[in-house]
């Protein structure tokens, strides 16, 4: 008979599943519609109308651009052309903020939790549109995110002449992008995204080395090797969809979407059965009655498959990150050198990060270590479907929920954003914060079960030594 912890695993695992399934593609509201006001969908269509003298993509003119399609939004939307209106929705953020090297200055120079909320207003005003809302909420949604672009872009770009003589903005202010600041996006995007990564990864090759099973470390390399390999072919074909059309950059923000959620579920299987072994006792039972000094074969594919997806969900997003980078460094005649030394730095940290893991946790008593093991991939499990969720959101793949409970969302408004925040998937909305937080009451129940089982059959095998 299958336990209460081997129950609620697979309950959760459903549930993940059944998430994905609630409210996707909801239609917009229905409305008499007049004549479509006309927009450029990318940057590329839009900098030779307005910028045709630009020689490098400048921030302060992309956000121009971009406030251009969000007045056509507004103006379709009073038109009663909503589909249009959210089309112009969708390419003011495919089209211009994630392709164009502003989501990525704006993550590495400015802050990953400014980059969110970037783009938690972009949603803000799908979710407008969605509802049905008036054409002043739209307004206001739309006139925070340009003056939000405004603001970044500043920091990030010098302000041209010709974006002078279009918004009386005074020449001189920002900064240009210097070699530092190159080799900086370089070392701060691969850092973020490979962080968790790493701390997924040492914590499974330790976890193996220290329950004795070093020879069973190939499949979490194997697994990390291939989704390497396999992040390169998704960003390539990613791209290929990019240049089409640029509402195929959400196909980019569902697959990272979905292999997080994936990752949950995989992480906190493996959480709860690490915990499950936390007492020594209990860890030689198992040894005893399984496999002899190895773990079990479905044990093994899940740890192989969870350094896959640790590496995977955000390998194709590094690598789109980076295409950019390089082609906006040799436009500016700086080269590569700064970028490629920002990679090596970068790799660099991650290795101490994954030494400091691999060498010196192993070292704690056994029932610390399989604990403290247990509890990272548990708190890896709820980052990963905090992110999971935006990133399913930012795709609008998933509408997960549209309410207001006053009390909720207060307490949920009170979260800072920062990047220490960020890293762990903690985001001031109540999208996210909701299933993280159900997910962590599961967690802490199935951890009291736990304990009380491994109490039981700690009990058992000193009944059975003493009786011999």
């Amino acid at each position: 008979m299958k336990s209460l912890r081997e129950r609620l695993v697979k309950a959760i695992v459903v549930a993940a599943i059944a998430v994905l399934g609630l409210n996707i593609c909801l239609p917009l509201s229905v409305a008499a519609a007049g004549d479509v006001t006309p927009h450029y969908a990318t940057w590329e269509e839009a900098k030779p109308v307005y910028f045709p003298d630009s020689t490098s993509t400048n921030m302060n003119e992309v956000a121009y651009a971009i406030d251009m399609v969000l007045e056509a939004c507004v103006q379709n939307y009073t038109d009663g052309n909503n589909d249009a209106a959210y089309e112009c929705a969708q390419d003011a953020y495919y089209g211009y903020y994630e392709v164009c090297g502003f989501e990525r200055q704006t993550m590495s120079r400015i802050s990953g939790s400014r980059k969110n909320a970037v783009e938690f207003q972009y949603k803000a005003i799908r979710q407008v549109i969605r509802d049905g809302g008036t054409v002043e909420d739209l307004q206001v949604a739309c006139d925070t995110l340009t003056d939000m672009l405004y603001e970044d872009a500043l920091l990030l770009s010098p302000v041209t002449d010709a974006f002078s003589r279009l918004t009386g903005q005074a020449e001189g202010s920002g900064t240009n992008v210097s070699a530092g600041a190159f080799f900086f996006e370089a070392f701060i995007i691969l850092v973020r995204e490979g962080l968790e990564a790493i701390l997924v990864i040492g914590g499974i090759i330790a976890y193996l080395i220290k329950s004795g099973n070093k020879k069973q470390v190939r499949p979490v390399y194997v697994g990390s090797v291939v989704a390497i390999g396999l992040s390169f072919v998704a960003a390539w074909i990613l791209s290929i969809l990019k240049e089409q059309s640029a509402s195929f950059g959400a196909s980019q923000e569902v697959i990272e979407g979905i292999t997080a959620l994936l990752a949950v579920a995989v992480l906190f299987y493996v959480s709860n059965w690490m915990l499950s072994k936390s007492e020594s006792e209990v860890w030689t039972k198992y040894i005893n009655d399984k496999v002899e000094g190895s773990v079990s074969k479905g044990s093994m594919f899940a740890l192989g498959f969870t350094a896959f997806l640790a590496v995977f969900r955000e390998g194709a997003e590094v690598i789109l990150f980076y295409q950019p980078m390089l082609s906006d460094a040799k436009d500016q005649g700086i080269g590569y050198a700064p970028i490629w030394l920002g990679v090596l730095a970068s790799v660099v940290v991650l290795a101490v990060v994954f030494i400091l893991i691999r060498f010196f946790s192993i070292r704690l008593p056994l029932k610390p270590f399989f604990l403290a093991t247990s509890i990272l991939m548990a708190v890896m499990s709820i980052a990963f479907l905090g992110s999971g969720i935006k990133e399913l959101i930012e795709g609008d793949a998933v509408n997960l929920w549209n309410v207001n409970i006053p009390v909720i969302s207060a307490l949920v408004s009170k979260i800072p954003e920062n990047d220490i925040l960020d890293t762990f998937g903690i985001y001031p909305h109540i999208e996210t914060v909701v299933p993280q937080l159900i997910l962590l009451v599961i967690t802490i129940i199935l951890f009291v079960v736990a304990q009380k089982r491994a109490k039981k059959i700690k009990a058992e095998v000193k009944t059975e030594a003493e009786g011999k």
